[in-house]
């Protein structure tokens, strides 16, 4: 009997460039042996230089992408991303809620490694009324943390644990605080009922961090998909993202901030 390959589905952003959003985590879930769906929520215009435009898809578009996929095919793992606007998040929600959906990993895009904004007013209420009590882990980075919870960002592990703390007394069941805007070695930390954990990495020397959120985000999921726990399915994903990032400048991509080297260690081979 064949082995089961697992079926993920990203419900993000287009990235037209490739490096983050639904092209990004297509790339992830192939690089870690799964195979990869996406339902789009916004249309974006941006390269590595940054973002010029977002168009969000209507949001009965939207549930019908997911409801279709459900309908038919059995999803493993879902990665959320972008949601752009209030009325995608209920639908989103709605939709995984018929479903049953599982391993749920929630990015709480909001603003773009550029600068750029993602996320249209009323969305961070919504997101946290719906979509944190389905998800296994809400996994944020330091500027998203501190906009969820309209504070300043945290400055360091002691900060992130209390930021991560509030989050999963609003609703989510884990939460994981990704610190790669830490000065310094970064520092992960994740908050899942009353346990913390601390993950500790080594930062790569390269500009090229366009879709790091998303690769890391996607690759849980993949790993989630493939019958891992969450602490293990984490490690796994900081090693990926690491060995992605080591090579992130032999793409040569653009004149801004490329993306991580989604297939390095297959295309080195």
């Amino acid at each position: 009997m064949a082995a089961h390959i697992p079926k993920l589905l990203s419900i993000a952003g287009s990235d037209p460039s490739g490096g983050a959003g639904v092209q990004g985590d297509l790339k992830t879930f192939s690089a870690l042996r799964c195979y990869g769906m996406a339902a789009i929520t916004a249309l974006t215009a941006q390269n590595t230089k940054g973002v010029s435009l977002v168009h969000a898809v209507p949001a009965a578009v939207v549930a019908a992408q997911i409801d279709v996929i459900f309908a038919d095919i059995e999803v493993d793992a879902v990665k959320i991303g972008m949601l752009a606007e209030p009325a995608i998040a209920e639908a989103v929600a709605g939709s995984l809620a018929r479903a049953g959906a599982t391993r749920i990993v929630f990015d709480p895009v909001l603003v773009a490694t550029s600068g750029d904004s993602l996320s249209a007013a009323g969305l961070i209420e919504t997101a946290i009324a719906r979509v944190f009590p389905l998800a296994a882990v809400v996994a944020p980075n330091l500027p998203e943390a501190a906009a969820l919870l309209g504070v300043r960002e945290a400055i360091d592990g002691r900060e992130m644990v209390g930021q991560a703390q509030a989050l999963v007394a609003r609703g989510a069941r884990a939460v994981l605080i990704k610190g790669g805007h830490l000065a310094g070695e970064p520092l992960d930390i994740l908050v899942e009922a009353e346990t913390v954990h601390e993950f500790h990495g080594r930062r790569v020397p390269t500009h090229n961090l366009h879709g790091t959120g998303c690769a890391l985000s996607s690759a849980i999921a993949a790993h989630l998909a493939h019958g891992a726990e969450l602490v293990p399915a984490i490690r796994a994903a900081k090693d990926y993202l690491e060995d992605a990032l080591s090579s992130a400048d032999a793409l040569a991509l653009g004149s801004g901030r490329g993306p991580p080297h989604h297939f390095q260690s297959l295309w080195k081979r």
